[in-house]
């Protein structure tokens, strides 16, 4: 029996790059989400129980930004 390929059809799965940038541009409008509050600043009183290991601490230290 000969069997004949029939014509690939296109899903939705296939869309190119453009297609799948222009349907997202189109949705951006029903993204939107409210801006969450900041979180409350935590007393460095309250903070217990975190180890850093010295190499850790001590390569921090030598990093411009925080403090060497």
């Amino acid at each position: 029996m000969t069997t004949y390929p029939a014509p690939r059809e296109r899903h939705e799965s296939e869309l190119s790059l453009a297609e799948l940038r222009g349907a997202g541009a189109r949705m951006v409008p029903h993204w939107v989400t409210p801006a969450d509050p900041a979180p409350a600043p935590v007393s460095p009183a309250s903070i217990h129980g975190v180890v850093v290991p010295d190499s850790s601490a001590r390569l921090i230290a030598a990093t411009a930004e925080y403090g060497g």
